[in-house]
């Protein structure tokens, strides 16, 4: 990498006293210390129509990221670009951030004397738009590209906040004000606060999406594995998240979540987009598309959603011998199995009910932000036999797990759960023969600080089959349904736990969602 040196004179400080913000390069690269701005090496000549740029960094990084390992800053200075990198506060919310950024935006815009363009990636887009619409940065922005940036928010977040996770999250210490604000159900609340809002329609965004989440045992391959249920991803984010209904979507490709990021993958692909003539080209047909951003808003609130149903979870701790199981339907294609704990686990073994033992897990860290240092032990096991499965483990010291089973089945498409902005939860069985048994828990929290937790729903259609039919009827039905208690403003985060029959085989499914309600009690989903 070349190294980044700004040489300023002690007369050009005096007359531009925003200077004394910036970092500079020397010796050593920056520190990463939130505030912080550094410019990079001005290229011999800079071609008039060439914007600064500004790189963004996002959750658990830093601005080394830009250049540690990855050629992005070089690729923008032999292109001609004036380039400034910046450190944000890496596990805060967009709005600690946010208003953070609008500050060294327009320190950065008296500098080079001329509105700048983002180039963000990940939660720094969310924390960049966060600038823009409520802190004033839009006078001093030309426009923003975003690279897997989860604008609706991450299901992985979601899994680190619920019931089966949740404690495990803060024992490694991933609980934090930035992925908190990741949950979808706070994110849609964040979209409601911002969409709205005039501010949208003067900067134009742009998006990348991943696809690529890595081969079996990589870095990003369980996180993506876990968003599969949700659609395409590249190991972190969907590409459904990564997309704004009014910004002009300029790629999605083979990019894992960090690939994306690399000046050898995306440079060439925004590069024209940098620049003062792209403006005229393409900057008005963006616009066109924030038009009316609030009617967006109102379109999602209107329309129920369907929630992903091919995963089991199961967490708890563990010290010595203990076992947990699992039941599969027939006809499943694939599983894979995820045992995710606080240290590696040396002895596990898997067995099916013909007595078939599985031993050899793949184990590797994690690299999704969300479960930070934990161990991941994965198997696939192709065709499985139904039945119940038991999977044993075996530990000197206490150990906290997360067990995670993806499950590629026909059966998934069978469940399906409803959101209303009437406080309801319908899990609905379109199989005419298949029955379910659920139980479903909520975890309530506030500014990012738990409540209240483990709050147990009582299904209401249970309670109505009681009363007209047999108990046995009550236990098992097409439909449960449920009501969200009045807790107040915050993220309720939802874990319904199912257990079903189909074709006299038993299974089970965990289905987990985040709602954000707000101080006049709307539901944000």
């Amino acid at each position: 990498m070349k190294r980044k040196i700004a040489v300023i004179g002690i007369l050009l400080l005096i007359l531009l006293p925003t200077i004394l913000q910036a970092g500079s390069f020397g010796k050593d690269d920056p520190s990463g210390t939130p505030g912080e701005w550094y410019l990079g090496t001005s290229p011999s000549f800079v071609t008039p129509s060439n914007h600064p740029v500004l790189f963004v960094h996002g959750l658990n990084s830093s601005s080394k990221t830009w250049w540690d390992e990855n050629d992005m800053y070089d690729t923008a200075h032999q292109n001609g670009f004036e380039t400034a990198f910046v450190d944000l506060f890496p596990t805060s919310d967009m709005w600690v951030n946010g208003d953070l950024l609008a500050n060294k935006i327009q320190e950065m815009y008296n500098y080079f004397g001329e509105k700048i363009v983002v180039v963000a990636h990940s939660k720094g887009g969310i924390d960049t738009q966060s600038a823009i619409v409520h802190y004033g940065a839009s006078a001093y922005v030309e426009k923003v590209i975003t690279l897997s940036t989860p604008h609706h928010g991450s299901q992985l977040a979601d899994l680190a906040y619920s019931s089966w996770a949740g404690w495990l999250t803060s024992i490694l210490g991933s609980k934090n004000d930035a992925t908190y604000s990741l949950q979808t159900g706070y994110m849609e609340y964040f979209r409601s606060m911002t969409d709205t809002q005039s501010a949208v329609k003067h900067v134009p965004f742009y998006t990348f999406g991943g696809t690529e989440r890595g081969s079996f045992g990589s870095s990003l391959y369980w996180g993506g594995l876990y968003l599969s249920s949700y659609g395409s991803n590249d190991g972190a984010v969907t590409v459904d998240s990564s997309r704004l209904a009014y910004a002009t979507e300029l790629g999605i490709g083979e990019w894992d979540h960090s690939t994306i990021k690399e000046g050898n993958s995306t440079f060439d692909l925004f590069n024209d987009y940098l620049t003062t003539s792209s403006y005229a080209k393409t900057a008005s047909s963006s616009i066109s598309n924030n038009r009316n951003p609030k009617e967006n808003y109102k379109h999602k609130q209107q329309v129920s959603t369907n929630e992903a149903t091919s995963t089991i979870v199961r967490g708890g701790e563990i010290k010595g011998e203990y076992s947990d199981s699992f039941y599969l339907e027939e006809g499943v294609d694939e599983i894979t199995i995820d045992w995710i704990s606080d240290s590696k686990t040396e002895n596990l073994i898997l067995t099916n009910r013909n007595n078939e033992k599985y031993k050899e897990f793949h184990v590797k860290t994690d690299s999704t932000s969300y479960f930070n240092g934990s161990y991941h032990h994965a198997i696939t096991i192709p065709k499985p036999i139904a039945g119940k499965w038991i999977l044993d483990s075996d530990s000197n010291n206490a150990t906290r797990y997360l067990l995670h089973v993806s499950i590629d089945s026909p059966l998934n498409s069978q469940l399906q759960l409803d959101l209303s902005t009437k406080n309801d939860v319908n899990l609905k069985s379109v199989q005419k023969d298949l029955h379910l048994k659920t139980d479903t828990m909520i975890e309530h929290y506030k500014n990012g600080k738990l409540k209240t937790s483990k709050i147990k729903l009582n299904n209401k259609t249970a309670k109505t089959a009681k009363t007209a039919k047999t108990a046995k009827t009550a236990k098992t039905a097409k439909t449960a349904s449920y009501k969200l208690p009045q807790l107040g403003e915050g993220v309720y985060n939802i874990t319904i736990n199912v257990t079903g029959k189909s074709d006299k085989e038993k299974f089970d499914r965990t289905i987990i969602k985040s709602v954000y309600v707000d101080k006049n009690g709307a539901l944000h989903f």
